[in-house]
């Protein structure tokens, strides 16, 4: 340590305490759902370079959170199963895995240190061996070292939030006059506040939860104790995608340890009065929220696509923050709420290429994900492309795989920069970056790095992550016409139930199934696993940019990647060729 500082400082963002460990540290952002086994704390995001080692008991220090909103409910996980790491060290400021921490201190009384620090601190932190926190100080240290005494008082720990202007109907549920839930929630929705500089409060027209999705025990015991506290939503409230079938399950021979807590925990949410529409993309259901309206939406490419191509206002909603401004009908004044957080932070031109099939956008939004990072992105280039609502669902959902910011604009394209007077007011003072077919092609063989032999026999093919939508449904359905599947390979989509009436009913379903395809509703490819995926299979294929990244880590299994004519192809054959498409091949 000669020559560097012993002692730094940073910003507390959890209430301030006492941690000391290892420091485990990377430069690159990690997403803790799909990334980290909330068991274990054994990051199994195979992309990331701290994969295979565990974060229980470390003092982990990484830029921020990237990925799902579910990434606070994995900390919430990890407290509760013993393998949480022993205080958090950010970059930026983070509000996802921050927010798994401040409902573990709100309602189990449990909690680490959570600190922001400058960029030069952090760079100097990562390279610590170890450390001790106290308060909002980091201290490096050689040897493990007995906890100090804090010297502290109940009032100093507890929030103030006086620089927050509250409505009558605030105060009355901060004070409890309608019930510990709501009370519970205006706290949390106010300590988030504190943190992110927010002095007041906006009503919202509707809510999608997020934490519905079976994590463990924790999720579970949470919204368990809501309903025993009388929780009911006040606004309209759409639930995600879970972890099962709820119509199904049985037949499909999952798990009862697995499904029943699952069912149960749907079934609470219900019972506090959400809607059981199931699904990871609530902006294909009839009650999408319209240009213009302040909502409160959790699932990362959910809120991409409200902001993004709806024009709806949401921030990207931690998992848990979700259901306290459903109970609240309040969220904050912040974010994409504004119009001037809306701008574009960086430029990324692609052109289109000639030939290109469905695999070019998700292709391209995973980059463009990786290149923003917390920046909301302008795409440039694709000004003359014909590109389909399912095309900007698989951008989406591919960027929010790999970006942490809440939208991106396509110049020309989505319903903020369709204007050329609109593109030019994003485009003033920001960074350009190019994305050439050769970034797209490395991206594809790093998403196809099952084998290098001339083939390989493909097991599972995945859609409908996101869940299928009925213009996917029925293109599949084209595909499939007349065609015989090989009989070692599973076909399996997930779509929601609206979109499973509205194929159903114009035969699409029936042809999938005729195929030998399954489909399956209520629960979505992030979540499944045996048996709907067959215990002896190897090798899933998918067109989702966002499955093929958390796919691995999720189910121990090879991913490939294509688009859906290649997956059907691989469906029928049971095999795929271990070589680049023909319009990412710049030597064809």
């Amino acid at each position: 340590m000669q020559g560097q500082r012993k002692e730094f400082s940073g910003r507390s963002l959890s209430s301030p305490g006492f941690a000391e460990g290892e420091i485990l540290a990377s430069e690159i952002a990690l997403s803790f759902w799909g990334g980290v086994s909330p068991p274990t704390g054994i990051v199994i995001d195979s992309h990331h370079p701290l994969a295979g080692k565990s974060i229980k008991g470390k003092v982990l220090a990484i830029p921020g959170g990237r990925g799902s909103c579910t990434g606070s409910a994995v900390i919430l996980e990890l407290f509760l199963s013993g393998s949480n790491p022993h205080a958090l060290i950010f970059k930026r400021e983070e509000m996802i895995l921050t927010l798994g921490v401040i409902i573990a201190q709100e309602m189990f009384q449990k909690t680490i240190p959570v600190l922001q620090v400058c960029e030069a601190t952090f760079d100097t932190v990562m390279h610590l061996k170890r450390v001790q926190i106290v308060g909002d100080h980091i201290k490096a240290i050689d040897e493990p070292c007995l906890q100090p005494e804090i010297p502290s008082s109940p009032s100093s720990l507890e929030p103030d939030f006086s620089s927050i202007t509250l409505t009558k109907l605030d105060r009355e549920m901060l004070n409890g006059v309608h019930g510990r839930a709501p009370q519970f929630a205006m706290r949390v929705i106010l300590r988030t506040a504190l943190i992110q500089g927010v002095t007041e409060l906006i009503d919202i027209k509707q809510a999608h939860i997020d934490c519905c999705i079976y994590t463990g025990p924790a999720v579970l015991k949470f919204a368990q104790t809501l309903c025993e506290w009388g929780a009911k939503v006040r606004v309209p409230t759409t639930l995600n995608s879970i972890s099962i079938d709820r119509r199904l399950w049985r037949v499909q021979g999952v798990d009862p340890k697995i499904a029943e807590p699952s069912e149960l925990l749907a079934q609470t949410y219900l019972d506090i009065g959400a809607k059981a529409s199931f699904t990871c993309a609530p902006y294909q259901l009839e009650s999408a929220p319209s240009f213009g309206d302040n909502i409160m939406w959790a699932e990362s490419n959910a809120v991409v696509y409200a902001n993004s191509v709806l024009g709806a206002r949401t921030i990207k909603c931690p998992d848990f923050l979700d259901v306290c401004v459903a109970l609240t009908g309040r969220s904050l004044n912040t974010g994409c709420h504004l119009t001037q957080q809306r701008k574009a932070g960086i430029e990324i031109h692609c052109n289109a290429i000639e030939g290109s099939d469905d695999a070019f956008f998700p292709l391209l939004g995973y980059r463009v994900g990786d290149i923003a990072a917390d920046r909301i992105a302008i795409v440039t280039g694709l000004e003359e492309t014909v590109i389909t609502t399912s095309d900007l669902k698989a951008f989406g959902a591919a960027f929010a795989t790999t970006s942490s910011a809440p939208m991106f604009h396509i110049a020309g394209i989505t319903i903020e920069a369709r204007s050329a007077e609109s593109v030019d007011a994003h485009l003033q003072g920001i960074p350009k970056v190019e994305v050439t077919r050769s970034d797209l092609a490395r991206q594809w063989r790093l998403f196809n790095v099952s084998g290098v032999e001339h083939d390989t026999q493909i097991d599972l093919i995945s859609l409908g992550n996101p869940h299928f939508s009925y213009e996917e449904m029925r293109t599949l359905a084209d595909l499939v016409r007349d065609r015989t599947k090989a009989p070692s390979t599973v076909l399996v989509v997930a779509c929601n139930r609206e979109i499973y009436s509205q194929a159903y009913k114009d035969g699409f379903i029936s042809t999938v199934e005729e195929f030998g395809g399954t489909i399956i509703t209520d629960s979505c490819w992030c979540m499944i696993q045996e048996p709907i995926i067959p215990r002896d299979s190897q090798t899933i294929m998918t067109n989702s940019a966002k499955y093929a990244h958390y796919g691995a880590g999720l189910t121990g299994r090879r991913m490939r990647f294509g688009g859906l004519v290649q997956c059907v192809e691989a469906a029928c054959t049971a095999r795929v060729r271990n070589c680049l498409p023909a319009w990412l091949d710049e030597t064809a």
